[in-house]
C-alpha cells in the first residue's frame, strides 16, 4: 500500500491515533504490547498472535530493519500486515538515532516516532526531543523519547542512570512528548539474572510526569513484574531480543535435522514459534488479573 494513496489517508485518519490509545491506557492501566519485526516471516507471526488474542499491537521498526528491508517496503508491511489480519495497530519507530530519520518515517506514514537522544546531555535531549515533537504535529503522530540509561546490548546496568522522576516532570513539561520511556533496571537484550525493576521510582515518576511512560528491555522479564508494572503507570512494553532469539532458534534447530530447501518448509515452524511467544506476552499483558511468575 502507497502511503501517499488518498484511500490510505481515509483509512489513517479514521483510526485511533497512537497518543490517544496511550492515554486511554494510563487512565485505565493498562499497557500494550509493541513488538520488532525484521522480516515477512517475523511480522506474519506477530501478527497471527494478535489475531488470535484479539488485542491492539504496536508493530515497530529500528534503523537497521529499515535499512534492511527499505524505508516504504517496511511500513507498506506492516501496514499490509494489519489490514490483511484485521488487526488494530500502529507502525511506530523505535530507537530513532535522530531527526532526520524521525522525519523520513514521518513522511512515510508512520504513526509514531521514537527520537532516542538519552546518551546525549540532559539538555541536548530536551532541544533535540521538541524539535520533532514540533515535525511531528504536522502528521498527527505519537513521539516517544527516552530519559536515563536502559543499557543496550553489553553495557552495564548503573542505579545513576536511572530516570529521575523531577527531571522526568521537566522533560515532559518543556518537550510536549507523548511518550516516555523510563530507566528503572530494565535492560536491551538477555538479563544474565532476573531484573530488579525499581517500581516505586516508577510509581513516582508516574505521578509527576504527564506523559505515557514506556518500558523497554521486556524481553526476559518475569509477567508478574511486568504486571506490577504496569499497575505503577507503564502503558507500552517492547520486545524485540525475544522475537529474534526464538526465530533463529528454532529455525537453526529445524536446519540441523533437514536437507530441506524449499523456505516455504522450514519457516512455518519459526513463525509459529513467534507467534507462541507473542500470544504469551500478549496475555501477560493484556491481563488485570494477579501474575504467577512467567519466565520470558
Amino acid at each position: 500500500m502507497n502511503p501517499h494513496d488518498t484511500e490510505y489517508h481515509k483509512k489513517h485518519e479514521q483510526r485511533m491515533k497512537l497518543q490517544d490509545k496511550l492515554l486511554e491506557n494510563k487512565q485505565d492501566k493498562k499497557a500494550i504490547l509493541a513488538c520488532n519485526f525484521y522480516n515477512y516471516e517475523t511480522l506474519k507471526g506477530v501478527c497471527l498472535a494478535v489475531k488470535a488474542q484479539k488485542v491492539p499491537i504496536i508493530l515497530q521498526l529500528t534503523r537497521s530493519s529499515i535499512e534492511y528491508m527499505g524505508l516504504h517496503m517496511a511500513v507498506a508491511m506492516g501496514r499490509t500486515a494489519l489490514d490483511h489480519f484485521g488487526l488494530e495497530g500502529w507502525i511506530h519507530l523505535d530507537h530513532g538515532d535522530s531527526p532526520e530519520l524521525a522525519y523520513k518515517c514521518l513522511e512515510a506514514g508512520f504513526d509514531s516516532v521514537m527520537i532516542d537522544a538519552s546518551e546525549k546531555s540532559f539538555e541536548e535531549n530536551i532541544m533535540i526531543t521538541r524539535q520533532v515533537v514540533k515535525y511531528a504535529r504536522n502528521y498527527g503522530a505519537s513521539v516517544e523519547a527516552e530519559l536515563g540509561y536502559v543499557p543496550k546490548l553489553g553495557q552495564l546496568q548503573d542505579k545513576s542512570g536511572f530516570t529521575e522522576p523531577e527531571e522526568a516532570k521537566r522533560f515532559v513539561q518543556e518537550t510536549g512528548v507523548n511518550a516516555l520511556a523510563v530507566a528503572i533496571g530494565s535492560s536491551h537484550g538477555f538479563y544474565k539474572e532476573e531484573p530488579k525493576l525499581d517500581l516505586e521510582r516508577l510509581a513516582e515518576i508516574n505521578r509527576v510526569a504527564d506523559a505515557c511512560l514506556v518500558l523497554h528491555g521486556g524481553s526476559g522479564i518475569p509477567g508478574h513484574v511486568l504486571k506490577e508494572a504496569v499497575k505503577r503507570g507503564i502503558c507500552k512494553i517492547n520486545i524485540a531480543t525475544e522475537i529474534k532469539n526464538i526465530f533463529m532458534k528454532t529455525l537453526i534447530g529445524l536446519l540441523k535435522e533437514t536437507e530441506e530447501i524449499d523456505l516455504r518448509k522450514v519457516f512455518p515452524p519459526a513463525i509459529n514459534a513467534v507467534s507462541l511467544l507473542v500470544q504469551e506476552k500478549l496475555a501477560i499483558v493484556s491481563s488485570n488479573s494477579p501474575g504467577e511468575p512467567v519466565g520470558g
